[in-house]
């Protein structure tokens, strides 16, 4: 008689035997060697517990069973991660979780029907007390809280403003009404578009705008679009998925608008920003809310937008280089920053200001400007604004050691930067016998190159890519020296 094997049918059906009999020999194991143990279904209702998770109920508050069934579980147990499971589907096998009840080893696994759906999770406390059972794991656990904390800590004192309204130089009359339009508009939780030339001081408002709001205790955050490279703009505002792209990190790498979430995002020289990129962040300020490149997932945010530019947006709208929505959706509350040239009143003040930060930066003793230095300074035009005029004081301070400084000490310099084109003049040399003028060759070196930059901004009003080209260098060169003079980027 020929051998038979056994029907398919009936594998099948001894198979599906064999596995609910095997899940419930480890649902049963679990609740007899866990401490404790629940179940949530997919509403976050607590459905069931063992007789071993009982005993934690007082330390939560509850003084019976049925006042801890059927309540959703982030009402009852704090710091609980269990809807974070339904939600995701995705188990927590190992975790500390620390309550009002204590510290707690727990496992946390998705639970799924026939059609893989999840339907709840299951909780384990697998031991309570591990501070005395796991101490060395504990007492790294608690050492890596503490240096989260402080970086935590020194990442925010990155991110709060340096300059309040008061940081505004000025008592000029237009200073006086920007001062009284940036006190106004910090109330609002409107756009503000700063207005004006290259070096009135933009950046400094958009700080002291976000310290006198609502939002000062939350994070501010800057960007300057012309100095992200085009192809980085998109990742650099909404972030990046998990894996978006070839030789993206594997972990998520947040976005501007989410390291500014409740805070302030800055965004300097929104002109530059490609038209592709326009629409996208129209978007995000009407929506409150992005999609970071590679993901599917929407995210909301609550972020104030302040941003600057020193170009015409009209003029641009009008040629097709700017949306025109987006330019009527930053222009809620505009403020015209005035050039220094028309507020001339305010240079002595400014002058005493910059004077006593450069000589803070440099270690050097203080300067003071002598009468007919004064005068000289109110009669130039400044088309570099209060950059230009920081950088005069700074050449005259470094190359003198004279304490106070009279027009002698600025004429050679305002030749050079009065010229409106043409390469930058470099003054000759002084003769080697005059000990005053000699320096180290490597500082030397530094003040020319500082100097030669900051004349070359000055003539491409701004624009670091034309500066780059001016002076036959790469624009990785010249952000890598902007990076060492901060003070020659400040708007």
């Amino acid at each position: 008689m020929p051998l038979t094997s056994p029907s398919s049918s009936h594998l099948d059906l001894n198979a599906e035997r064999v596995l609910k009999l095997a899940a419930q020999s480890m649902f049963d194991l679990f609740a007899k060697t866990a401490q404790g143990m629940m179940v949530v279904d997919r509403e976050h209702r607590i459905v069931w517990i063992s007789d071993g998770y009982k005993r934690f109920l007082p330390a939560l508050g509850i003084d019976h069973e049925q006042d801890f069934l059927g309540r959703q579980i982030e009402d009852v147990v704090p710091n609980s991660l269990m809807g974070t499971v339904i939600d995701s589907g995705m188990p927590i096998l190992l975790d500390l979780l620390t309550n009002q009840a204590g510290t707690f080893l727990v496992s946390r696994l998705p639970l799924r029907d026939e059609q893989d759906r999840v339907i709840g999770a299951l909780g384990l406390v697998l031991l309570d007390h591990p501070e005395t059972t796991m101490q060395p794991l504990m007492a790294k656990f608690g050492r890596l809280k503490s240096e989260l904390a402080d970086a935590r800590q020194q990442l925010a004192a990155q991110r709060r403003p340096k300059y309040s309204i008061a940081s505004y130089v000025g008592t000029s009359p237009r200073a006086l009404e920007v001062k009284r339009q940036a006190r106004r508009v910090a109330a609002t939780d409107s756009t503000v578009l700063l207005l004006g030339e290259t070096g009135t001081g933009k950046e400094l408002l958009a700080q002291a705008i976000h310290a006198a709001s609502p939002r000062a205790s939350q994070a501010f955050v800057g960007v300057n679009i012309a100095a992200v490279p085009e192809t980085l703009l998109e990742a650099e505002f909404f972030g990046v998925a998990p894996g978006a792209f070839t030789g993206a990190d594997r972990k998520k790498r947040d976005g501007k608008f989410v390291l500014a979430d409740g805070g302030t995002l800055f965004l300097d020289e929104i002109g530059d920003m490609p038209l592709a990129l326009q629409a996208k962040l129209l978007r995000v300020l009407q929506e409150q809310e992005l999609e970071p490149l590679g993901s599917n997932q929407v995210i909301g945010i609550n972020v104030r937008v302040l941003a600057a530019t020193s170009r015409d947006l009209q003029a641009m709208v009008v040629q097709g280089l700017f949306r025109a929505d987006l330019y009527y959706r930053l222009n809620v509350l505009p403020i015209q920053v005035p050039a220094l040239r028309e507020r001339l009143s305010d240079v002595e003040a400014l002058a005493e200001s910059l004077l006593e930060d450069i000589a803070r930066r440099s270690g050097l003793s203080q300067r003071s400007l002598s009468a007919d230095a004064l005068d000289w300074l109110m009669h130039q035009r400044w088309p570099g604004n209060i950059r230009e005029l920081r950088n005069v004081l700074e050449q005259a301070s470094l190359m003198s050691d004279d304490l106070q400084l009279s027009t002698r000490h600025f004429d050679p310099k305002a030749q050079s930067l009065e010229q409106a084109s043409g390469p930058p003049v470099v003054q000759p040399p002084a003769p080697v016998g005059n000990a005053e003028m000699l320096r180290p060759l490597p500082e030397a070196v530094a003040i020319l190159e500082r100097n030669l930059i900051a004349q070359a901004l000055q003539q491409t009003q701004g624009n670091r890519v034309a500066a780059a080209r001016l002076l036959q260098m790469s624009r990785a060169s010249l952000y890598e020296r902007l990076a060492r003079w901060p003070e020659l980027c400040v708007k």
